[in-house]
């Protein structure tokens, strides 16, 4: 997934929850400037940054190992 892909569907779930990105950045201690460039796709948000983030939306990063064909 890409930083764009991951934004999108961030801002998405955010959206559906009801949340302004203040609020995401208040419950996350994450802030507002960083939430907005990873859902514009344009941050490079830290591993921790986005656990922080995907724990308040009720979401979850998983690394998956590719399989080669």
């Amino acid at each position: 997934m890409t930083i764009l892909e991951i934004g999108d569907v961030m801002r998405k779930r955010r959206e559906s929850l009801h949340l302004k990105q203040e609020d995401l950045s208040e419950m996350s201690g994450v802030g507002i400037k960083t939430i907005h460039l990873i859902e514009k796709g344009e941050g490079n948000p830290s591993y921790e940054t986005l656990i922080k983030l995907f724990t308040i939306l009720g979401m979850e990063l998983i690394a998956k190992i590719k399989t080669i064909n």
